[in-house]
């Protein structure tokens, strides 16, 4: 259940850890190539790859999902695609609908619990690639959509493993936990980025004409609020409670069936220590890393002056288990 994790050096608040990735790694340093997939409801995908992909049962390929607006620039994306690379793997980052500054076409968007897209993303690299080995790795809200997504297929899943980091396993509890303290301050921040991108898909008269109202600064003000006003009745939910019940991954934990890692710090400033799951809520294919510290996708170790991304050697390490080396 617990995993050793020593965080670095004058970094051991969990808002230093948080924060530190972001500051010390601000800028891409790895090129990718967009692909764009055309989905089966008029809308489209982004797949972002640093390297074509191949056939090859010795080359497995890694889907990555990224967290809430998040996309292949985000440093613990790069971070894990040149470890990944390093190591002999094949990597492909999917965007969620409209992230990377690039809005979809349809007034809906993406979610906490939007196990479809990557679901049908992963049908088609199976089909294009069908001797690879499959494996994702989710952070934040990606986590939530893949553990939801392991568990719903169960034994039918396209996937050999998968990793979840710093996941909203308990949306009730998270959008409690980041309206609290200092953690309003990552609200504040991420409601914006989603204004920005609902003002960016605005520019569409039609799709305009679509969306809840933009200019309701009150819609911005705290998660339960936005997402009642625009992620719940976009996405097919009843309201806020609906979206938060049906797209939690925590309940569902115990249908996973294939060997999935998941890794979290208690001190996560995103997250409320109760949606941690415990041994006796998942699967015997589940395996529970759970650190005191470590903050929001942070686990930075080593020290301030040489730190250490932990994430980038602990992941590659349980997929070569899990892949055959």
């Amino acid at each position: 259940m617990s995993e050793k994790f020593v965080p670095a050096i004058g970094l051991g608040n969990c808002h230093l850890q948080t924060l530190f990735p972001r500051i010390n790694r601000p800028a891409p340093w790895i090129a990718t190539r967009e692909h764009w997939f055309e989905t089966d409801d008029g809308d489209r995908l982004a797949m972002h790859t640093p390297r074509a992909l191949f056939d090859s049962p010795r080359h497995p390929l890694v889907l990555l999902l990224h967290g809430l607006e998040g996309s292949v620039t985000s440093s613990y994306i790069q971070g894990m695609m040149q470890q990944l690379l390093e190591r002999g793997l094949q990597v492909a980052v999917m965007h969620f609908r409209g992230c990377g500054e690039t809005p979809n076409r349809l007034p809906r968007a993406y979610h906490s619990g939007d196990s479809d897209d990557p679901r049908w993303l992963a049908a088609k690299l199976t089909r294009l690639y069908p001797n690879t080995p499959l494996a994702a790795v989710g952070y934040s809200l990606g986590g939530n959509v893949l553990l939801k997504w392991l568990a719903e297929d169960g034994d039918s899943s396209p996937l050999v493993a998968g990793v979840a980091v710093s996941a909203p396993m308990d949306l009730h509890a998270c959008s409690h936990r980041i309206n609290r303290g200092f953690s309003r301050v990552y609200q504040r921040h991420l409601l914006e980025s989603l204004r920005k991108s609902l003002n960016r898909k605005a520019q569409d008269p039609q799709l305009r004409a679509a969306l809840p109202d933009i200019t309701d600064k009150n819609l911005f003000a705290d998660f339960r609020r936005f997402d009642d006003a625009f992620t719940a009745p976009l996405h097919g939910f009843r309201n806020v409670d609906d979206y938060y019940t049906r797209a939690s991954s925590k309940p569902l934990l115990g249908h996973v069936r294939r060997p999935t890692l998941i890794i979290h710090a208690i001190d996560d400033p995103f997250i409320c220590p109760s949606a941690i799951p415990g041994p006796g809520e998942v699967s015997d294919t589940v395996e529970l890393a759970i650190s005191a510290n470590g903050g929001h996708v942070g686990f930075v170790a080593g020290s301030l002056w040489r730190p250490r991304y932990w994430l980038e050697s602990r992941i590659p390490a349980f997929l070569a288990e899990q892949l055959g080396g």
